[in-house]
């Protein structure tokens, strides 16, 4: 399964740059999951990647610094019983968390006044609240 990671149309990761491990997995599987190596850690060193435009780089690791040891971004899959599926899985959420970190940021909110259409409507309101509070109150009888 040595095939290029798509995170997006203009960046592949190349499969020489990830790396696979594999392990026994804590989840089902009956009595095969003392022997099947079927728990997959997919690695990804983000920092030295070439694959990477060197301004995308520094979004992308900015953006996922706390997930990263030593620049190194490691996604592990273990919820399928088979490692087939796990790798796919794995690979699936490496591209996912990569393409967030790669996305472009949000547009800057220009704060804006409320209208004084919104301001009266508010005021309105609150004096129709207190006018009911304030028929609510019985008179002191005594």
């Amino acid at each position: 399964m040595a095939e290029d990671l798509i995170v997006t149309r203009t960046l592949v990761v190349p499969a020489a740059e990830l790396s696979e491990r594999f392990s026994r997995s804590s989840g089902p599987g009956g009595q095969g999951v003392n022997t099947a190596d079927s728990r997959v850690e997919l690695s990804f060193d983000l920092a030295a990647s070439p694959s990477v435009p060197t301004w995308l780089r520094a979004r992308m690791l900015g953006r996922l610094e706390n997930r990263l040891v030593n620049g190194v971004l490691t996604v592990t899959a273990s919820e399928h019983r088979a490692q087939l599926q796990n790798r796919q899985a794995a690979r699936e959420r490496m591209a996912r968390l990569l393409r967030d970190a790669a996305a472009a940021p949000p547009p800057v909110r220009r704060p804006t006044k409320p209208t004084r259409g919104s301001q009266e409507r508010r005021i309105a309101g609150k004096k129709r609240r207190a006018q009911t509070k304030q028929g609510r109150r019985g008179g002191g009888w005594d």
